[in-house]
């Protein structure tokens, strides 16, 4: 969490309080003229040292290793220069933890090491109380601590951003495959509406002089196939609002429209116990009847096409048939589009498979998908 910028101020101030304060309390157990042992009181150079520490604490964001340095020289001197002890230790402290937390491991654990060197040889050798080897490891102890807490917190703080950061690759993953799915349903929307119009528009035109009725009710079926795309192609593009569904709406429960669209030459049949399956199924099996069509309009206009929705145990069969045509396609001179490899995508993604082959006269498209077991037919496991 990013702290405010009036936190960079507060924390050296409070910490300048803390150790003047503290040191000037702490000084009157420590102080007593004429003992050997006694620490000197407070002057001007023992205060500023203990300033300069918590100043150094300023640059601590911009640069951590001089903030570290310059509270861990100012502790030094100050106990060496014999002042007595107390909350001097608060700024090297936050300094060796913050070096640790913006990543500068090396330098936080070769400063701890030098002031524990110090410490080391000032106890050791510079006062007139020698201390022993217990007093030496006390003081390791308490800087591995900090050392070791401030490892744990960095740890704690890398693993959290690497989540979010995860968390963040994961949403922009299905932004794109959300974006991959709209242009997908976008696609055949609009070749699905098209290739029909086209088709229609075409048979207007040849019958508008000799036969005027049927011309006009090819114009009627433009009239519908436009609302009909625009409708649905409202429904796609309805995911990018605030609130709406996540995924598009085609589903088996449209196919009679569908169907009715393509004209009084298409029929459907609907074999096995029909039952609710998962949007991405029915979406799909949507999508690649509705390829198929668009095919059979395209490639094979007049022609006879069945439509046979088969519920299986654990699949549901997509067949699309059609007889051919005696003439040629109104968009047959277009190039082959990418109308059978994206219906092939869509059953892949879902673990299924499609195959698409001439027939002696005609075409077929035939899709398996793999869908949830009736309840109640699961296999069960033999007890023995």
């Amino acid at each position: 969490m990013k702290r405010p910028h009036w936190f960079d101020f507060t924390l050296p101030l409070a910490v300048i309080v803390v150790q003047v304060w503290g040191s000037a309390g702490a000084q009157n157990a420590q102080v007593h003229p004429g003992d050997p042992n006694s620490r000197i009181p407070l002057d001007a150079l023992g205060f500023s040292l203990l300033a300069a520490g918590p100043v150094g604490l300023l640059v601590r964001r911009t640069r951590p290793v001089v903030a570290l340095c310059v509270a861990a020289v100012a502790t030094c001197v100050y106990v060496g220069a014999g002042y007595s002890y107390g909350p001097v230790f608060a700024s090297p402290i936050i300094a060796l933890f913050n070096a640790v937390q913006t990543g500068h491991r090396r330098a936080a654990w070769s400063v701890a090491g030098a002031v524990y060197l110090f410490f080391v040889c000032y106890t050791t050798w510079l006062v007139p109380a020698h201390q022993g080897w217990l007093h030496q490891a006390s003081i390791g102890a308490i800087i591995l601590v900090v050392l070791t807490a401030a490892e744990m917190a960095r740890a704690r703080r890398e693993e959290r951003a690497e989540r979010e950061r995860v968390g963040e690759e994961e949403a922009r993953r299905q932004a794109s495959e959300e974006r991959l799915t709209m242009a997908q349903e976008l696609h055949d929307v609009l070749g699905h509406s098209i290739s029909l119009i086209h088709v229609q528009a075409s048979t207007a035109l040849h019958l508008i002089d000799e036969h005027p009725e049927q011309a006009r009710t090819a114009l009627a079926t433009i009239k519908q196939a436009s609302k009909d795309g625009l409708t649905e192609m409202r429904s796609v593009l309805g995911v990018l609002r605030d609130g709406a569904p996540r995924s598009p709406t085609a589903g088996l429960d449209q196919l009679d429209e569908l169907v009715a669209r393509a004209g009084p030459d298409v029929t459907m049949e609907t074999a096995g116990d029909p039952r609710p399956l998962p949007p991405g199924v029915e979406r799909a099996a949507y999508r690649i009847i509705q390829e198929s069509l668009t095919n059979v309009t395209k490639h094979a206009p007049g022609a006879r096409a069945t439509v046979t929705i088969t519920y299986g145990a654990e699949e549901l069969s997509v067949r699309v048939a059609d007889g051919g045509s005696t003439g040629p396609g109104a968009l047959a001179d277009e190039n082959g589009g990418n109308g059978i490899p994206g219906m092939r995508e869509r059953a892949a993604a879902l673990g299924g498979s499609l195959t698409a082959h001439a027939l002696p006269a005609g075409f077929l498209v035939e899709a398996l998908l793999p869908i949830p077991p009736v309840a109640g037919d699961e296999p069960s496991e033999d007890t023995e």
